[in-house]
């Protein structure tokens, strides 16, 4: 059984920071892609950050702040967010995907359920 769980979310003030973790189980958590996207009320779900085997990607408004990185030995991955905004505020989301194929369904592409992250001013 697939699972990605979240964790690290949180209350914080302006110019914090924070580390969203991320547990996989369940699919060989090394050869998949791995991304973080958040969404804020009443918004669309919004790509931030893109961790593959050897590269990563980031959103233009998350780029210079956040650092998302991976330990494919404790199948985690993590997203390191400094000097967070109040537009930062949303539930962020865990995302696996195997980049053999390029149609998403439910057997390649997996989603956590998510972690609060609040920033206040």
């Amino acid at each position: 059984q697939v699972q990605l769980v979240e964790s690290g979310g949180g209350l914080v003030q302006t110019g914090g920071s924070l580390r969203l973790s991320c547990a996989a189980s369940g699919f060989t958590f090394s050869t998949y892609d791995m991304r973080w996207y958040r969404q804020a009320p009443e918004k669309e779900r919004e790509w931030v950050a893109t961790i593959t085997g050897g590269s990563t990607n980031y959103a233009d408004s998350v780029k210079g702040r956040f650092t998302i990185s991976r330990d494919n030995a404790k199948n985690t991955v993590y997203l390191r967010m400094n000097n967070l905004k109040p537009e930062d505020t949303a539930v962020y989301y865990c995302n696996a995907r195997d980049p053999r194929f390029t149609l998403a369904t439910t057997s390649n592409n997996f989603w956590g359920q998510g972690t609060q992250v609040t920033v206040s001013s």
